[in-house]
């Protein structure tokens, strides 16, 4: 039931971390992949640990000419909406620049990325749209004002767009992490009193790893998960459930 052969898959912010955790992930299932990063090194690597199975797209989300090369596909059947970054800042300290840089990526970018992809899906009548999300996307958190509000709009897009795409055939669903061992945030787990406060949250007592994500994202990009739209999978050790 998560076997995803034949299928192809686009991911953003593919380069490394859970995106490439992901793409290596889709591979493995049986599926094609359409990697999207900015480093080319990045993508080079990646398409050389699954020779013939991953096609590089050196792009930026944000770029209009990759969200009209996106909508141009003649055939898409998985987008993990991966790409986006945080910066953490006192809400009164939050500067525009931070401000209006995560709103770009994290929502308008995902915003339109997920809308070229449903016009492939919609034109072929199916398809799987998994906005990768937070934790942060169900809660807050000190610091965190503007990732906050970025993921709690990529969880009403989830909502809203799923309802009407499901007359097409198109599922959208969320996947909400907890703090991942990624390198970008090695060096925040590896602070003491930052990592104790993420650990004293997080019921199962530890983080988790990208390999746990990707193969929660081939679930829900598999026919295992044919009933679920317009919800989110939290896989965040049971961070929101106190």
């Amino acid at each position: 039931m998560s076997d995803l052969t034949g299928l192809r898959v686009l991911i953003t912010g593919a380069g490394r971390g859970l995106g490439r955790a992901c793409a290596e992930a889709v591979v493995d299932s049986g599926g094609d992949v359409i990697a999207v990063a900015r480093s080319e090194s990045d993508l080079t690597d990646l398409a050389n640990s699954r020779p013939g199975r991953i096609e590089p797209w050196i792009m930026d989300a944000t770029d209009p000419a990759f969200h009209a090369r996106v909508a141009a596909l003649h055939r898409l059947d998985g987008l993990i909406n991966n790409a986006g970054f945080n910066r953490p800042q006192p809400f009164t300290e939050v500067d525009i620049e931070t401000l209006d840089a995560m709103l770009a990526l994290n929502v308008r970018a995902a915003f339109l990325t997920a809308q070229a992809a449903a016009k492939v899906m919609v034109a072929q009548g199916s398809g799987v749209i998994v906005n990768m999300t937070s934790q942060m996307g169900h809660v807050g958190s000190p610091g965190r004002t503007v990732y906050c509000l970025t993921k709690h709009a990529l969880e009403g897009l989830t909502k809203a767009a799923a309802v009407e795409l499901a007359p097409h055939g198109i599922r959208m669903v969320s996947l909400a992490p907890t703090f991942i061992e990624t390198p970008m945030t090695a060096p925040m787990l590896a602070d003491a009193a930052f990592g104790k406060f993420v650990l004293d949250r997080i019921p199962l007592g530890r983080v988790g790893t990208a390999a746990e994500v990707a193969a929660a994202c081939i679930f829900l990009l598999s026919p295992a998960a044919s009933l679920i739209t317009g919800s989110s999978l939290l896989a965040d050790g049971g961070w929101t459930a106190q």
